[in-house]
Formats: structure tokens, sequence, C-alpha cells
């Protein structure tokens, strides 16, 4: 019971729940680069937001649809 008390303190709480939060987000880091072949995919992502600056080819021709 004193250990509800202790969290529920809002200073606790506030400690707690970095914690909580902070593990978790080292154990994502952890997981999605642990992998040699998973790290790589994840590296040919990033370039897939300059993929959609080619132009279209249906506009070459100077026609609008």
């Amino acid at each position: 019971m004193d250990l509800w008390y202790w969290i529920t303190d809002l200073n606790n709480s506030k400690m707690v729940a970095l914690l909580l939060f902070f593990s978790t987000f080292v154990g994502i880091l952890i997981y999605l680069f642990s992998s040699r072949k998973r790290s790589e995919r994840l590296e040919s992502y990033r370039f897939i937001p300059f993929d959609d600056d080619e132009p279209d080819q249906k506009h070459q021709d100077g026609k609008h649809p």
C-alpha cells in the first residue's frame, strides 16, 4: 500500500513515467537497429520523399487533363 501512495505522489509519478517512456524508446531503437538487414532496409527508406520529385509522364506533353 505504501508503494501505491509513493507512485501517486506527483513528483514520483513523473519520474516513473519518464523511466517507462525512456525505456520504451530505447527498446524500440535497439529493436530497429540491432539487425544489420533491418538497419540497411530502414536506411534505404530515407530517400522515399525525393522519389515524388520526378515529373509525371502524363503532363510532359504540355496538356492538362
